[in-house]
């Protein structure tokens, strides 16, 4: 059993005893300090087309980072609200991890979250493939190693400390598996060549102007951060790691509970819908989008972000609904190659025919699975 498989596996029981008092005392994953109710929800347009007949609850998590923006300029802008409509008791919560985000689908805590491909990955393996499913894509790009000036290839990173946002996500698997394609060790527990240490990203951003830490592998908008406020300079770009699909890589996807996804696919659908909404909204007038973002991770973090970090952040982003399924697998190999995952048959992870339904309706050609 991988470490993330224990880990997972400890911290899902955990969820599990106390899932049930957390939702009758309406203090849904306070028991994680990693998850918070988000920002307000905007009201629904009065010219609503969501179909009447919808009810229920839905409970949607994300981050306050720029790499999940579609999220955060969807409830800013009430698009979710719109496409589910007025019967629906939309929520919100935010994580600092796509690991304790996982928890809490895997706990039955949340219905559908924003997360990236490793954390997806862990959950469906622990789950022996049944517990959640990629419905649709989000984001590309927007990850970075940032280090210390003076640092210019990847043997000066022996004897270092680099931080990820946390053990097992995607950037923290990313780190690894370069490492050891270089021929540079890491462990689980810090050791090896490389001390990768893995913590909060504001505490990262932190640690690094203290000069605690040597670099970070990190998404947006913590890269630009660590190279405007700390003095940070770029020694990878994610995207250039991604040959084979021509710098593509999915960075956030929507994921869904399976059993949520069986017993309501229309909401399901209606919250995809209000994503092509979201990313649609960016596309026509980022500008606003921006603004968007800058004010829900106020909200949610208490730090305002610089208009302009958010706005460089933008140019490394690519925000599309397509999953981008081809780079999956390899983000799964990258897992089981560092030892933080058990090998995985990743047949049947993605569920994208409401997504390509909803594609039809706009008369963008359908996307694939693996």
């Amino acid at each position: 059993m991988s470490t993330i498989d224990r880990s997972i596996r400890f911290t899902t029981s955990r969820w599990r005893l106390f899932a049930g008092a957390l939702l009758a005392s309406a203090v849904l994953l306070t028991a994680c300090n990693d998850a918070k109710p988000a920002t307000s929800t905007a009201a629904p347009d009065a010219d609503s087309s969501a179909p009447a007949s919808l009810s229920g609850t839905v409970r949607l998590g994300f981050f306050p980072n720029v790499t999940h923006a579609p999220a955060l300029v969807g409830v800013a802008e009430g698009t979710f609200t719109k496409a589910l409509g007025d019967g629906v008791d939309f929520q919100t919560f935010t994580f600092d991890s796509g690991t304790t985000a996982a928890e809490a689908l895997l706990a039955g805590s949340l219905d559908l979250a924003f997360i990236g491909p490793n954390p997806a990955i862990n959950a469906f393996a622990q789950s022996g493939g049944e517990a959640v499913r990629i419905v649709a894509g989000s984001t590309s790009g927007g990850a970075y190693l940032v280090v210390k000036p003076g640092i210019t290839s990847v043997e000066q990173l022996k004897g270092k400390t680099i931080a990820t946002p946390s053990l097992g996500n995607t950037q923290d698997v990313a780190m690894r598996a370069w490492l050891k394609d270089n021929g540079i060790e890491t462990s689980a527990d810090g050791g090896g060549d490389v001390t990768i240490l893995p913590q909060k990203n504001a505490t990262t951003l932190e640690s690094f102007i203290n000069g605690d830490i040597d670099g970070a592998w990190v998404p947006e908008p913590w890269a630009t951060r660590l190279i405007e406020e700390g003095g940070a300079t770029v020694l990878v770009d994610e995207r250039d790691l991604w040959t084979e699909t021509g710098g593509q890589y999915v960075t956030t996807h929507l994921i869904v509970r399976t059993e949520f996804l069986d017993k309501h696919p229309d909401l399901v659908k209606a919250v995809i819908e209000g994503l092509a909404d979201a990313i649609d909204l960016i596309a026509s007038d980022p500008a606003k989008a921006r603004g968007d973002v800058v004010a829900q991770i106020t909200d949610i973090t208490g730090s305002a972000p610089k208009a302009d970090t958010i706005a460089k952040s933008f140019a490394n982003l690519t925000f599309t609904l397509d999953p981008i399924s081809a780079s999956l697998q390899k983000s799964a190999n990258d897992a089981v190659s560092v030892g933080l995952l058990d090998k995985v048959d990743l047949k049947g992870i993605y569920d994208l025919g409401l997504l390509n339904q909803v594609l039809a309706a706009r008369g963008q050609p359908e996307v694939k699975g693996l």
